[in-house]
């Protein structure tokens, strides 16, 4: 049997190029929907470029409970959708590759489906059919495992579910997992390892790690998809600092 990878990750609102390397790095992508939604987490919210600096845009929300999960929230109803693409075209016009890459997010932001997981998910297909990246997407909930189960145990059951392999993560989650407890179930962890990029942005400071759609201004598309497939490196668990 040759190897599988899988990669599982909360839905992001246009996420930033790592988010992409993620999902060029694995042969099956799993987007969690049914896992608690986390308010100071960036699913429906990201920074792009405003007068030189990082700003913040995001969806807001109906307000619900807590304990809800990210496929049982909804957009609220006073989002105004015209507003967010009048910010963005104004803090982007001036980009070389405004026109075709607006039309890409106004699609994406018009989106009609009101649940959050389906408008998210959207966008980021969106994005993907974009950048002529095909990859296969699951939702965590069609995978038949224990959903109470929660962490690690949780990843492993979703990768023993499909036949995985070889389980990759974002360098940021080295901490959330042993090594040794993926191989004990026959599973290598490897992690994405982002190589920056750094393009001009109005001729001032580069800002990095933006929404992709500040790359995509900025970029032909063809260099943003070779990013995407190619920017970075997969390696091993990090050893601990002492």
């Amino acid at each position: 049997m040759g190897t599988k990878r899988i990669g599982i990750m909360q839905p992001y609102f246009f996420p930033y190029i790592g988010y992409f390397h993620l999902i060029s790095a694995v042969d099956v992508f799993v987007i969690y929907d049914n896992v608690k939604y986390t308010k100071r987490g960036w699913i429906n919210r990201n920074r792009f470029l405003e007068q030189g600096a990082a700003s913040t845009f995001s969806v807001p929300l109906k307000k619900a409970s807590d304990s809800r999960n990210i496929d049982q929230r909804e957009v609220a109803d006073s989002f105004d959708r015209q507003k967010l693409l009048r910010r963005l075209s104004q803090a982007y016009r001036k980009a070389p590759q405004f026109d075709t890459t607006f039309a890409l997010v106004r699609d994406a932001v018009l989106h009609s489906n009101s649940n959050l997981y389906d408008y998210i998910e959207n966008s980021l297909r969106c994005l993907l059919e974009y950048l002529s990246i095909e990859k296969t997407i699951l939702r965590s909930s069609s995978v038949e495992i224990d959903h109470s189960l929660r962490g690690q145990d949780k990843v492993i059951a979703i990768c023993s579910a499909l036949d995985a392999t070889s389980y990759v993560n974002a360098i940021g989650g080295t901490e959330l997992y042993d090594t040794d407890h993926f191989q004990d179930h026959a599973i290598e962890l490897r992690f994405v390892e982002s190589h920056l990029r750094v393009y001009e942005q109005f001729d001032q400071p580069f800002v990095p790690w933006l929404s992709i759609l500040d790359m995509l201004m900025f970029n032909p598309v063809d260099v943003v998809r070779a990013d995407a497939l190619e920017g970075y490196s997969l390696i091993p668990k990090p050893a601990a600092v002492v």
